[in-house]
């Protein structure tokens, strides 16, 4: 299901979709794939009816030849120009369409569960509100992206997940692991997860209902129009549950709801290919006793978002250098309640964040002599660069500093006092040596922040690749990134809560090597790696002084990270089998006394299983397990401090598929475990859903 995937031997995806000529490449790519213009690897297990076994040989004496030769296999890249799934270096796990609807998940949130790099800290269920965070990292460290673009609150991570777009139009999702800072520049600092969407093939209209356990409900409903190289698709979508739990007064706490719209277009020729999308999420939830301490015992906490999202993205299709543009704007507002539905025990928090961001990637081929004959073929080459300007802009109720000019907040009697301002610059270039059997894969980001006052800053990256036969592939690489501080780290100062304005930027170098083998239907591989932050930014507070213990932001001198990830899946016919391990070690030591809330908080050990299972002809269970051992502690409103315990969950998938219908049955959690998974806040037990699906 999920596949972190090299180049080998081994099904992939083969697109027919190709004319002889210079732009056949991004044809393929608008028809077939839908590379967003800041892609990552997808070298994904593809289904038995797209079968490619050999890697391309381009020992043509032209380049035009040795070009569409090279292009033929292109899907998405690990590194900032497309590169052919038996080329490229950087592993990546995909999650595709057949992994999104046959999970028993809500949410994209619930579906990375499954990743065994990642860690799902949730504050309550089906996305209500959710941590992501890569290979024992924070949520503040990875970059999130919705087509290739960067979607990153800088005001906080914890509502990052709240996206415009249903599970139903996501074509797939990539995670890239470890630093990435070459490929996407800053806030990728251990990983990055894209998030792809694509318009329906034909016109057609979509129905999705669901109901379930705690007053769960929800519906949902796109419809698309294409006409010749137009195409267009709307849609929009609503669910709530009255949650499960209440405050200690019997009110609400955990309860939900929000609506969502999202609007994506394609134009494209034979000259360029230009797609669109604006989106909107809005939602309010019970926070319970999200940010609660033992000085601050409030278990009715309420918070409501509102974000929008919009982005212009073009690819030309002509001539030698191929150029990407894009220009987006996202915007996000936020209503934090300390208490709910009173302020006049806590002002509300209100903040308003807008990020505007302009990018030119571009890449062009250029070919060498011929290499050695054990290589094969000529020697194949291919440099990227570009730049991008991103604005960061913050005005608030509590964060930053004073304004010059206040700016009225809409629905209220108040106005934002205080803001921050920031804009971060990036340039990158990168070049790969491209053969049969080796891939090289090296460039650098250049990064300035205007806020710190950083000097131009350069973040190299290398990635290799060794393919000695169609069995086995070898990789190993080296790469760095940085990570500038979020505003609530720099400023929040509320119950019990003291920020720090003066942090420095999160650093991070990362070595990873790793091996896999296919022989069908078998396929394995492992994963060894290394990471090395300095100043990492954590939330630690000293228990040793009582009632006078605050949350404090701080930079950590060092942390180093130790992981490895292996994995093995079959397939026999029809039945599906995948396991996955990931285990991490961190050195950083805390001095007594001393508790972390992010940093020092992570997965020692995960283990993930899945199993899909066709019982008749059109009807399919699909089992998930998930067992997971957490590192780190947290505190209780009377004062002690207790360890994470380890849990083992079990979720369930009936699903009867006709044509152009669906009816399924969900259960999460099984056998009903309660479990914290962030906290005070004690995760719901079994949990039933029931849904159906009509396209016509």
């Amino acid at each position: 299901m999920y596949k972190p995937t090299f180049n080998m031997k081994r099904q992939v995806l083969v697109f027919r979709h190709f004319g002889n000529k210079g732009y056949s490449l991004f044809a393929c790519l608008g028809r077939e794939v839908v590379c967003s213009v800041l892609s990552v690897a997808t070298l994904t297990y593809a289904s038995a009816e797209s079968v490619a076994t050999n890697p391309v040989v381009t020992d043509s004496a032209t380049m035009t030849t040795a070009r569409e030769m090279m292009l033929e296999e292109v899907s998405v890249t690990g590194s900032r120009a497309p590169l052919t799934k038996s080329q490229a270096a950087r592993m990546v796990t995909v999650l595709d369409r057949r992994d999104i609807a046959q999970a028993p998940v809500q949410s994209v949130n619930d579906l990375l569960k499954y990743a065994v790099g990642v860690d799902v800290r949730q504050r309550g269920p089906i996305g209500a509100q959710t941590d992501i965070s890569i290979r024992g990292g924070t949520s503040e460290q990875i970059i999130l992206l919705l087509n290739g673009i960067n979607i990153c609150d800088p005001q906080t991570g914890h509502n990052a997940m709240d996206l415009p777009v249903d599970l139903s139009e996501i074509v797939r999702i990539e995670v890239l692991e470890g630093p990435a800072g070459r490929i996407y520049g800053s806030s990728s600092l251990v990983g990055a997860i894209n998030i792809v969407t694509k318009p329906a093939s034909k016109t057609s209209t979509t129905l999705n209902l669901e109901g379930g356990s705690y007053g769960y409900a929800k519906v949902s409903g796109r419809a698309n129009l294409k006409q010749g190289a137009w195409n267009n698709q709307l849609s929009a979508g609503y669910s709530r549950s009255d949650g499960y739990s209440r405050s200690k007064s019997g009110d609400l706490n955990a309860d939900f709801s929000g609506a969502k719209a999202f609007y994506q277009g394609q134009y494209e020729d034979q000259q360029v290919r230009i797609n669109w999308h604006l989106g909107i999420a809005d939602k309010g939830w019970g926070s319970s006793t999200s940010y609660a301490s033992p000085k601050w015992q409030a278990d009715n906490q309420y918070e409501h978002t509102t974000k929008l999202y919009s982005a212009i993205q073009a690819e030309t299709h002509f001539g030698k250098l191929r150029l990407m543009p894009s220009i987006y704007w996202n915007q996000n507002k936020d209503r934090y309640e300390g208490y709910r539905g009173q302020p006049e025990l806590m002002k509300y928090n209100y903040n308003r964040t807008d990020v505007y961001g302009v990018n030119l990637s571009s890449y062009f081929d250029w070919f060498s002599a011929e290499s050695a004959p054990d290589h094969g073929g000529r020697i194949q080459m291919r440099t990227a660069f570009g730049a991008e300007l991103r604005n960061e802009d913050l005005v608030s109720g509590n964060l930053g500093e004073p304004l010059a000019q206040k700016h009225h907040i809409s629905g209220t009697d108040r106005d934002y006092e205080l803001g921050v301002n920031r804009t971060n610059i990036s340039a990158y270039l990168e070049h790969n040596v491209l053969l049969r059997k080796f891939t090289l894969s090296a460039g650098f980001v250049a990064v300035k922040n205007t806020w710190s006052n950083m000097n131009m800053t350069v973040y190299p990256g290398i990635d290799l690749s060794y393919r000695p036969n169609s069995n086995w592939t070898l990789h190993a690489s080296y790469n760095t990134s940085l990570r500038m501080p979020s505003f609530t780290e720099m400023y929040y100062k509320l119950q019990g809560y003291q920020a720090d304005p003066h942090l420095k930027p999160e650093e991070m170098n990362a070595l990873e090597a790793g091996v896999t083998f296919q022989y069908s239907p078998f396929t394995f591989h492992a994963t060894i790696w290394h990471h090395n932050g300095r100043n990492m930014i954590d939330w630690i507070i000293d228990t040793s002084k009582g009632s006078e213990a605050v949350w404090q932001s701080v930079n950590h001198t060092k942390i180093n990270s130790t992981g490895i990830e292996t994995g093995i899946d079959f397939a026999i016919k029809a039945l599906q089998t995948r396991i996955d391990y990931g285990y991490i070690h961190q050195d950083k030591e805390l001095e007594e006394h001393i508790v972390s809330q992010y940093a020092l908080e992570y997965l020692r050990h995960k283990l993930t299983a899945r199993v899909d299972l066709p019982l008749v002809k059109r009807l399919t269970l699909g089992l998930n397990f998930r067992w997971q051992d957490r590192v780190g502690q947290y505190t209780d409103f009377d004062g002690a401090t207790h360890d994470y315990e380890p849990y083992a969950l079990l979720d369930a998938r009936l699903t009867w598929q006709q044509n152009q219908w669906k009816v399924y049955a969900e259960a999460n959690n099984l056998t009903d475990k309660r479990y914290r998974d962030y906290g005070l806040v004690e995760q719901p037990g079994r949990w039933l859903i029931f849904g159906a699906s009509i396209t016509l």
